[in-house]
């Protein structure tokens, strides 16, 4: 045993989950009346409904005993006050500071990183006004009609996010486009039909090595050198880096380089000039409502007692199916278009923070980590995965996401869209039993032979959790409050984990191996020194490179 699972916070919960695991919400609800009272909370707007969970009274109270066992309120703390609690890599973890808007001092290692942040804030709104109001033009003096973000992981999957979710914002005088797949499909594909000279590329890479930004960046400036010559490229190429060095010899003026820092994770960086991107695309003041929602969040965080503080209760809950109901899937549904591209978002954020196998000290850990996230919006994941989830058998955990007004209010849309949002987190809650289904079709007149027919089928076993957030509207705050509220959700849970939730070292051995590999497909080097699988698909992948040749 782990000192984790040997604690006695932890053997209570054991002990808790023997009494409850056999209860179903219905008998919950209808034993108390007040349990939505009970089980919400509201943070500026954002109202999170906790009440359709297998929890009780005493559930909140023994997870809130872990969470303190666990030092998450110290953990939380340390975090704002900058300490190095990325350990492996000895950093600070300060993404809070990105959307400090208070006079509060923000300290790293004795120095207050404000003035800097501010700084760079300040940088890109003088830039960004440059490009929006065409003071900013390209090598043959048009104005900047396109913006293409050059990036991958967390200098990608943030920014369209944001963009997509925000794209009501957005006039029709730039237009994003982005490029992160080292696929050349990818490439090719978004620069079709482009106007070089309209067009403005961000390379995003705090390094200026990461392999797929690079070879995409040289491959589009290859593309802008062909069509409009080579004094192009300090036109039409900004960088967001820390390395100018590079960024000087790839032909960018380091005067247009945006910096951000070593405290920054990438999967945290959306905060920082990574979001460069979406300031040129909706204009500063935007981006900067988007830093005010997730300061919003944070305050929330920081100030609030566990029993009260929204991140803290979601992050608990999911320990209570991970590692006590033994539940290795949480689904993560919005119920508006525009946060199509939230699930695949925090699929980043999680499983790249909390997909774990050691704890701090270097140990096997002996409990589930980091659940395998997944999603999609709804109304359409409910004609594509939603019968799982009412009447298969794997288990899963769900925060359902509602909006309660649209910016295209046309007629029943949104009342259909929010009836549906309603709708499916009570069938997961209530329900249908097989006295019920009997009765329903008894009353259309079916048969009893029919009825004894389709009654297994129609049968619901209910008693899925769920989370309700709803939120008032899609806007740059809160959208703003939503990223922040996950994030620290996912901090809390790698405290209670006893893990670094931010490093991310797993991803590192399958690029090694393929640079080892890149000339072997190329014949530079002879295919040798693999396993025999390995070695077989690389003959084969050449053989077949050669019929196209």
């Amino acid at each position: 045993m782990s000192a984790l699972t040997d604690s006695p916070a932890w053997q209570a919960l054991l002990d808790h989950h023997q009494e409850i695991k056999d209860v179903h919400m219905r008998d919950l609800f209808k034993k108390d009346r007040g349990r939505f009272e009970r089980f919400s909370e509201r943070s500026s707007g954002l109202l999170l409904d906790y009440s359709k969970n297998r929890i009780t009274e005493k559930t909140m109270g023994l997870l809130g005993d872990l969470a303190r066992s666990c030092g998450v309120e110290e953990a939380r703390d340390r975090m704002f006050n900058g300490a190095h609690i990325n350990t492996t890599e000895d950093r600070a973890v300060y993404h809070v500071a990105l959307r400090n808007r208070s006079d509060r001092a923000m300290i790293v290692d004795g120095h207050d990183v404000m003035p800097e942040v501010r700084a760079v804030l300040e940088k890109m709104r003088h830039f960004c006004d440059d490009v929006r109001e065409g003071r900013w033009r390209g090598v043959t003096g048009k104005r900047i009609r396109t913006i293409v973000n050059i990036g991958i992981g967390g200098s990608d999957l943030g920014v369209i996010m944001a963009l997509q979710a925000l794209r009501s914002y957005q006039s029709d005088d730039l237009t994003p486009r982005f490029i992160s797949n080292v696929d050349s499909s990818h490439l090719v594909e978004t620069l079709r039909g482009l106007d070089a000279e309209t067009t403005l590329f961000i390379v995003s890479s705090k390094s200026f090595t990461t392999q797929e930004t690079l070879l995409n960046a040289t491959s589009a400036r290859t593309w802008l050198i062909k069509k409009l010559g080579t004094d192009a490229v300090r036109h039409h190429f900004v960088a967001v880096s820390t390395n100018e060095e590079k960024v000087c010899d790839f032909g960018i003026d380091t005067d247009y380089m945006f910096p951000f820092w070593d405290w920054v994770g990438g999967r945290y960086s959306t905060w920082s000039a990574i979001g460069l991107a979406i300031a040129l695309v909706l204009g500063m003041d935007k981006f900067e409502e988007m830093l005010e929602g997730a300061f919003a969040m944070d305050e929330h965080f920081r100030t609030s007692p566990i029993e009260h503080n929204i991140p803290i209760i979601m992050a608990m809950l999911g320990v209570w199916y991970a590692n006590f109901f033994g539940w290795s899937t949480h689904a993560v549904l919005p119920y508006d278009q525009y946060l199509t591209r939230f699930p695949q978002y925090l699929q980043q954020v999680d499983m790249e923070s909390n997909g774990k196998r050691v704890d701090l000290q270097g140990r096997p850990v002996d409990y589930q980590t980091g659940p395998i996230v997944f999603g999609h919006a709804g109304t359409n994941a409910q004609h594509s995965f939603f019968q799982l989830l009412h009447q298969g058998k794997w288990d899963v955990s769900m925060d359902f996401i509602g909006v309660a007004n649209n910016h295209h209010p046309l007629r029943d849309h949104q009342t259909i869209l929010l009836s549906n949002f309603l709708g499916q987190t009570k069938a997961l809650m209530w329900g249908k039993t097989e006295k019920e289904v009997r009765a329903q079709l008894k009353k259309k007149g079916v048969s009893a032979e029919r009825i004894d027919q389709l009654a297994p089928h129609m049968t619901f076993p209910g008693n899925k959790p769920t989370n309700s957030l709803v939120l008032p509207l899609i806007t740059p705050f809160t959208i703003g409050q939503l990223l922040a509220l996950y994030e620290h959700k996912i901090f809390v849970q790698g405290v209670v984990w006893n893990i670094n939730s931010f490093d991310q070292w797993g991803v590192q051995l399958g690029k090694e191996l393929a640079r080892d590999l890149a000339p072997q497909i190329t014949g530079e080097a002879p295919i040798m020194g693999n396993d025999c699988s390995t070695q077989g698909l690389l003959k084969y992948m050449k053989l077949l490179k050669k019929e196209y040749d």
